[in-house]
């Protein structure tokens, strides 16, 4: 069980790895696109606003989340890689804005799709020693995402945007790859139980009455969106606009944004390895989740108020990047597969996950006139309220579920008839 559960936790991660993948290629080649097509900072908006950071994403997992609960996770996670590819070709192809903006929506929501059917698959498909370090294997792959394209696209700076188109052929040639090995997976036996129960019994769950009739589902949703929503206000923005901030505000240049970028990733990667890989089913969760936000939290107050000197950079990176492997996203993507039952646990992940992305949408879109009206420090002001939010939320109301099974966390927070 344990050896078919990595193998498979390796395969279906690949999706995270090309959610950060995808939002990062659209990042480190914004400045070289916005100069090749002449785009203006609306435009550019609309760019991170329709991408897999943000509209596209939110409206993805919207249609997935949905279909993962009544079709099966296998089914989502494995097709909607053929709509990703389609996506990034698209975008590598792009001779005009409304080209490149369809691209950016096409992936957008193929990524959407996948991320709630893969982490609901995983879960599901840990044992209960070790459903924190599979998740976890999940975000370190998403944290390689970043870091491999991020390196590429310094090294293919020097062809400009067709070195950001490169880049998008590369993505479609691993989602080709993520296609053929999660194809010929399992589906969820969770899942199958569940559907089998509905069979027996006649039960008809609907998509979401049942998520928002139930008092304890509404409340789960409100305490993961306020530790996630708040922290990918900041994270969303950053995946995206960061190496644009790093060149605009601190006169770096797409090199220098793109190395720094990759370094950030790669503590990202280490810390989520090192630390929720190795030791999320084993440490105190409240005590870790506040280590995390509070690391996250001086990042920002060092980069807002001291500002973009070399040794403000470093610290920033270095802080921030631990911060996020050990952090937010994955805390949320561990919790939001606990917390709710088998037959709308996919379901809930699609409405939170639109919620959030969709915030981001916002976002993207107010970011770079509030970063061009009134100044970095502004925008990194609200940040740093983003961030304390989600530590608050975080810290006070984290859920005691470390150690237990699905089934039993379900049965204490539901009843004993929910499944």
């Amino acid at each position: 069980m344990t050896s078919k559960s990595n193998s498979s936790t390796w395969a279906v991660s690949l999706t995270n790895f090309l959610d950060s993948g995808s939002i990062v290629a659209g990042a480190s080649g914004l400045t070289l696109w916005t100069k090749y097509l002449k785009l203006n900072s609306l435009q550019v908006g609309w760019l991170g606003a329709l991408s897999a950071n943000a509209f596209g994403a939110a409206i993805g997992a919207l249609i997935g989340g949905h279909l993962s609960d009544k079709y099966g996770r296998k089914i989502v996670y494995t097709y909607d890689m053929l709509v990703y590819m389609l996506g990034t070709t698209i975008i590598a192809c792009s001779v005009n804005f409304p080209m490149l903006l369809t691209g950016f929506l096409i992936n957008g929501i193929a990524v959407g799709a996948g991320v709630p059917a893969s982490w609901t698959y995983i879960s599901e498909t840990s044992a209960d020693n070790n459903r924190a370090k599979n998740i976890g294997i999940s975000q370190f792959v998403w944290s390689l995402g970043p870091v491999v394209i991020f390196v590429c696209g310094t090294l293919l700076s020097p062809l400009g945007v067709n070195g950001n188109r490169i880049l998008f052929l590369l993505l479609t040639v691993i989602a080709f790859i993520a296609w053929l090995l999660q194809k010929r997976l399992d589906e969820s036996e969770q899942w199958l139980e569940q559907k089998k129960h509905e069979q027996e019994s006649g039960e008809k769950p609907h998509p979401y009455k049942d998520l928002f009739s139930n008092n304890v589902s509404v409340k789960s949703i409100l305490f993961l969106i306020g530790v996630y929503l708040f922290w990918n206000l900041v994270s969303g923005a950053m995946g995206f606009f960061m190496p644009y901030v790093y060149e605009t505000v601190g006169n770096l240049s797409n090199m220098q944004a793109n190395i720094l970028q990759a370094l950030l990733w790669a503590f990202t990667a280490l810390s989520g390895y090192f630390g929720f890989v190795l030791n999320g089913d084993k440490w105190n969760h409240r005590v870790f989740f506040f280590t995390g936000a509070a690391m996250a939290l001086i990042s920002w107050i060092i980069l807002t108020y001291i500002g973009m000197g070399w040794p403000a950079l470093i610290t920033f990176v270095v802080l921030w990047g631990i911060s996020a492997g050990i952090g937010a996203q994955a805390w949320y993507a561990l919790w939001a597969t606990e917390l709710f039952p088998t037959k709308y646990r996919a379901g809930a992940q699609g409405f939170m996950f639109f919620a959030v992305r969709g915030s981001a949408g916002i976002w993207s879109i107010i970011f770079p006139a509030i970063l061009t009206g009134m100044g970095f420090k502004a925008a990194g002001s609200l940040m740093i309220v983003f961030l304390i939010i989600s530590l608050a939320i975080g810290t006070i109301w984290t859920p005691a579920t470390r150690g237990k099974s699905l089934d039993e966390i379900t049965k204490e927070r539901y009843g004993s008839d929910e499944r």
